[in-house]
């Protein structure tokens, strides 16, 4: 499987999809904005990822805006955050058969030019 989980309105999402050509490589592109992630796909990127911290941004504006920097949160609670709301989710997240790729640092992507 080869798949992108990104939003469309990033562009950061957008500027590696792009320089990676992911679209033209084969890859299924999943919009979460527009198709939200399913519990199944979290729990299998959870399961790829080692953890559910591993997924979780704690970058996103509503991230501080709802308090949260000032909680210690469960796995639980960060797995509902992200399936309520897309902005929790470290993006892009790609996924390679069983290898996946969380986030948009510059080692993450060096990892996954070097796969390609």
């Amino acid at each position: 499987m080869k798949k992108v989980y990104h939003l469309s309105s990033c562009s950061t999402c957008q500027r590696i999809i792009k320089e990676l050509q992911l679209k033209e490589k084969g890859f299924l592109l999943q919009d979460i904005k527009t198709e939200k992630i399913t519990p199944p796909q979290l729990d299998k990127m959870v399961e790829m990822a080692g953890s559910v911290e591993a997924l979780f941004s704690t970058k996103a504006i509503k991230y501080r805006e709802l308090g949260l920097k000032d909680k210690k949160l469960s796995d639980k609670e960060m797995k509902n955050y992200i399936l309520e709301e897309y902005t929790f989710l470290k993006r892009p997240v790609v996924i390679i058969d069983s290898k996946i790729f969380v986030g948009n640092s510059a080692s993450t992507i060096s990892q996954l030019k070097a796969i390609l």
